[in-house]
């Protein structure tokens, strides 16, 4: 594996957009479409979307969110991953994997010490994912999801 990430791009815009995640999973993550609207939306330097490719086949996308205002009121800053779509064909191969430690790299390399992420919660859901990548369920819900943190020191 040749595992990389690349910036959302016109040359990248195509491969990024195609990426589908399983039918059955449709319901727990938005489509590449929304989430490129909303990077779009937010102030720059908010979002960080990129496509995961092995070699230069795109086998997945990531968004991850930069020292956003977690609960709006100046409080609590933190940083994590949005977004993760691992096509329905590629997954089972270390993608996911591989995504959640290139979005903590990227945490560590701008000075943070958590990655936090949410996920749909049941049975259906990526909770065993995260679960076994170190995750901790911290108690707290975020727009009726589960927010997990990982310590990256």
């Amino acid at each position: 594996m040749t595992l990389h990430l690349e910036e959302i791009t016109p040359r990248t815009f195509e491969a990024a957009v195609g990426i589908r995640v399983r039918p059955d999973q449709e319901h727990a993550v938005e489509p590449v479409e929304r989430s490129l609207a909303e990077a779009y939306v937010h102030p720059a330097g908010v979002a960080w979307p990129r496509l995961i490719l092995d070699g230069t086949r795109p086998v997945g996308f990531l968004m991850a969110f930069l020292d956003i205002d977690w609960y709006g009121d100046g409080s609590v800053r933190r940083s994590g991953l949005w977004r993760l779509n691992i096509a329905a064909g590629e997954q089972g191969r270390g993608y996911g994997r591989f995504a959640v430690a290139a979005v903590g790299s990227e945490i560590r390399r701008r000075g943070g010490s958590e990655l936090y992420v949410t996920w749909h919660p049941g049975a259906d859901g990526p909770e065993d994912f995260y679960l076994r990548l170190g995750f901790r369920k911290n108690g707290e819900t975020s727009g009726g999801q589960t927010v997990g943190v990982l310590g990256l020191g």
